[in-house]
C-alpha cells in the first residue's frame, strides 16, 4: 500500500469515528432530555398527588359539612328547631324527658328491660315522654352510627309518633342493637332493614328516601347540640338519663337511671308526686 493510500484510509477511519461519536453524543443528549423530562413529570405528579392529598385531608367530613345543610324538621316535632319530640296523651300532666344515644349499650339494656313499662305508662296517660337524642358515642368510639340512626329516627318521626317509638324499640332490641364498637348504624341499608320490622315503616319509600338522602341529618346534629346543652345543665354522667320537673330520676344508687322495672316504677312514682 502506498503512503498516500495509507493516509487516505486513516483519514476516512477518523471521519467515520468522528461521525459515530457525534451520533452517540446526540443519542446521549436525547436520553438525558427524556430522563430529565420524565423526572420533572414525576416530581409534578408527586407534587400534585401531595397537593390532592392535602386538599382531601382539609376537606370537611360529611357530617361536618352537614352542619351547613338546610334544617328540615320532622313532622310531629315542635320547637324552634324541631327538637322537641313529645309523645303521649295531652291529658298527662307531667313529662319524663329521656336522653339516649342510639349506639348506647346501657340505653339498649334499659329499653329491653323497662321499655314495655314505659310504653304502657304512656298509653295509660300516666305521663308523656320527651325524647332527646345524643351522638357522643360517635366521638368516643369513634364512628357515625349515632348520628345516622338519630337521623333515621327523625325520618320515622316524620311518619308518626308511633312509628318513631316502635322504630326506637327495634333499634335497641337484642336482635338488632350492635356492640357499641360495631358501627352498624352508619349503614343506611342496615337501618332500613331494621325499619322493615315496623309496620308503619315497612317498604315505606318516603322513609327510605329520607334515610338514604340524609334529609334529617342536620336535624340530628341540632338535636345532639340540645343534648350537650342540657347535659351541662343537669351534669349528665352518661345515657340513659331521665329528668322530670328539672330533676334527674335515678335508681337506688342516686346517680344512674333505674335499670329494673321495680326501681323504675318506684323512681317515676316518686317524681310524679314531687
Amino acid at each position: 500500500m502506498s503512503k498516500r493510500n495509507s493516509q487516505t484510509a486513516k483519514s476516512a477511519a477518523r471521519e467515520r469515528l468522528r461521525a459515530e461519536r457525534e451520533r452517540e453524543a446526540k443519542r446521549a443528549k436525547v436520553r438525558r432530555q427524556i430522563i430529565v423530562a420524565a423526572s420533572v413529570v414525576g416530581v409534578l405528579a408527586a407534587a400534585g398527588g401531595i397537593g390532592y392529598a392535602v386538599v382531601q385531608a382539609n376537606k370537611p367530613g360529611y357530617w361536618e359539612a352537614a352542619k351547613n345543610d338546610k334544617l328540615v324538621k320532622p313532622a310531629n316535632a315542635s320547637g324552634e328547631n324541631g327538637t322537641t319530640v313529645v309523645v303521649g296523651k295531652d291529658s298527662a300532666k307531667k313529662t319524663l324527658v329521656m336522653y339516649e344515644d342510639p349506639r348506647c349499650p346501657a340505653c339498649a339494656q334499659f329499653e329491653q328491660t323497662v321499655g314495655s313499662t314505659v310504653d304502657k305508662d304512656v298509653k295509660d296517660g300516666k305521663y308523656k315522654i320527651q325524647y332527646v337524642g345524643a351522638t357522643f358515642i360517635d366521638n368516643n368510639v369513634p364512628g357515625e352510627g349515632s348520628k345516622n340512626a338519630l337521623s333515621a329516627l327523625g325520618a320515622a318521626l316524620n311518619v308518626s309518633p308511633e312509628a318513631f317509638l316502635e322504630y326506637k324499640t327495634a333499634l335497641y332490641s337484642t336482635k338488632y342493637h350492635p356492640d357499641e364498637t360495631e358501627d352498624k348504624f352508619k349503614d343506611d341499608a342496615y337501618l332500613i332493614k331494621v325499619a322493615n320490622t315496623v309496620d308503619a315503616l315497612k317498604d315505606n319509600k318516603q322513609f327510605q328516601t329520607a334515610v338514604k338522602k340524609g334529609t334529617y341529618d342536620k336535624w340530628a346534629l341540632v338535636m345532639s347540640e340540645k343534648f350537650d346543652s342540657d347535659g351541662g345543665k343537669y351534669d349528665f354522667q352518661g345515657t340513659p338519663t331521665l329528668v322530670m320537673d328539672g330533676k334527674k330520676v335515678t335508681g337506688s344508687d342516686g346517680k344512674s337511671a333505674p335499670m329494673s322495672v321495680q326501681d323504675y316504677t318506684k323512681a317515676v312514682d316518686a317524681a310524679l308526686k314531687g
